[in-house]
């Protein structure tokens, strides 16, 4: 098996992501964490995160394969996206993750 593996800090959260049997370059790697970094404008205690980039061998067009994990006190966010580019994965993760975190934001409101 062949990973290629990237960490990034920014803020407090730390970012690891895999790229799984192919090298992902340098410009999807700071779209995705870009893309990430905009979650911690809806929930500032994200504490890290992990990204899964697969491509499916099989012949569907859309065989590009993101899974984002992020972790937050208490509890675990996670997403699967499929598209036919890493890009329009990641767009289409950050609007889940945007839901599920506000979700999770207010319940901890009602909590308080």
């Amino acid at each position: 098996m062949f990973y290629y593996c990237f960490t990034l800090n920014f803020n407090a959260m730390k970012l690891h992501i895999q790229s799984i049997h192919f090298d992902a370059d340098q410009k999807l790697i700071d779209y995705i964490q870009k893309k990430i970094d905009k979650l911690e404008t809806f929930y500032d205690r994200i504490i890290d995160g992990e990204v899964f980039l697969r491509i499916d061998k099989d012949s569907h067009q859309e065989n590009k394969l993101l899974e984002v994990k992020l972790n937050i006190p208490g509890h675990n966010v996670f997403v699967k996206e499929r598209s036919r580019t890493f890009e329009a994965a990641a767009d289409e993760a950050l609007e889940a993750l945007k839901t599920q975190l506000k979700k999770h934001k207010e319940k901890e409101a009602e909590h308080v």
